[in-house]
């Protein structure tokens, strides 16, 4: 694989890591921000009850304990080029699902929706980048020849 993709492929990565480190050491804080936007479905809620009661975590914790750690999986996956194709397909639905939950620019008034908006937008150029990264794959199989600085 071309060093500038796996280079490119690593930095990208650094996203979700980040994110997710974040998310993970300051749990409470994104629970408390998942409770504010998510409802759990009345068909779900009584397994969620069956979850607490087993975790003895809010939901909204757990939440937040499995999003930071998908995040930080999937990112290094991506990095080190471990099925990408797989885990990427799981981010582009994942960055979809925040972006319906989370930047919901469509319920906000005109001039108060900017920054979700920018935040929707972004997420939507990410998505496009994990589209690239789920139809590039691991990479040629063979490739016809060797240039310099591959990998």
């Amino acid at each position: 694989m071309p060093a500038f993709i796996t280079f490119g492929r690593v930095l990208f990565a650094v996203l979700f890591i980040y994110t997710g480190a974040t998310k993970l050491f300051g749990i409470q804080a994104t629970a408390d921000f998942i409770a504010t936007k998510v409802t759990i479905p009345e068909i779900a809620a009584p397994y969620t009850a069956q979850l607490e009661t087993l975790t003895k975590m809010p939901i909204a914790q757990l939440l937040a304990i499995a999003v930071g750690a998908f995040e930080i999986v999937a990112g290094l996956m991506i990095a080190i080029n471990f099925l990408p194709r797989l885990f990427s397909l799981l981010m582009i639905i994942f960055v979809g699902a925040t972006i319906y939950y989370f930047h919901d620019f469509w319920n906000q008034p005109s001039p108060d929706n900017a920054k979700t908006l920018i935040d929707a937008l972004k997420n939507v150029s990410i998505i496009g980048a994990l589209f690239m990264i789920f139809g590039y794959g691991r990479g040629p199989a063979k490739p016809a020849e060797t240039a310099y600085g591959d990998i």
